[in-house]
């Protein structure tokens, strides 16, 4: 999607959370946003993949991605195990003035899966896949314990939110723009409600 050539031009990378997928509902109502504004014109290149296992070779993979734009602006969109890694990338591409929107973000990524050891299954999908004692040594090898540039943040925490605990979000991003939903859940079924704003903080 979109003309990355464009001065202009923004690279979009959307992260999905741990055992989910690009077909995620979040995932799929964004991309569809972001089709309308390159309807409109804008230049946005849209990127969300199939995340590996892994969180070494995950990172890798959006690595190269993003290198290979040539987009000047990014943004990165990451919900729960996404918002993690879009935390990590959001630091290692601050000079690029990276936007980062985290959604019911893990903040302790390596503690909240360390229990998750074992033969796991997609949520949309029978296909097993291993979860390994060093992906969680990997995740601990990536955990930012301090953001830079507060303003290039958009935290979006659930007070609802069954898995992970919002009080710690919040903690975790002093300084961003900060929208906390009464209830709502992990998942934020309610996400469309938020999508414009979502957009906004990201294409413009």
């Amino acid at each position: 999607m979109g003309n990355d050539r464009d001065p202009q031009a923004r690279l979009i990378v959307y992260l999905h959370g741990f055992r989910s997928s690009p077909n995620s509902s979040k995932a799929k109502l964004t991309a569809e946003a972001v089709q309308v504004q390159i309807d409109k014109g804008k230049a946005i290149d849209w990127f969300c993949p199939q995340l590996p296992p892994s969180p070494q070779l995950a990172m890798d993979n959006v690595i190269q991605r993003i290198e290979r734009s040539t987009a000047p602006h990014l943004t990165v969109i990451g919900s729960s195990l996404g918002g993690f890694y879009a935390t990590y990338l959001g630091e290692r591409y601050a000079q690029r003035h990276c936007k980062v929107i985290l959604l019911n973000p893990a903040v302790r990524a390596a503690r909240e899966l360390a229990p998750y050891v074992g033969t796991l299954t997609t949520y949309d999908s029978d296909e097993p896949f291993e979860w390994r004692a060093d992906y969680v040594e990997q995740l601990k090898a990536q955990q930012i314990e301090q953001i830079t540039k507060p303003e290039r943040y958009f935290l979006i925490a659930a007070k609802g939110d069954e898995l992970l605990d919002w009080h710690e979000m919040v903690a975790h991003y002093p300084g961003a723009k900060q929208l906390v939903l009464e209830g709502s859940d992990h998942g934020l079924s309610d996400y469309p409600d938020y999508l414009k704003e979502v957009l906004q903080f990201a294409c413009f």
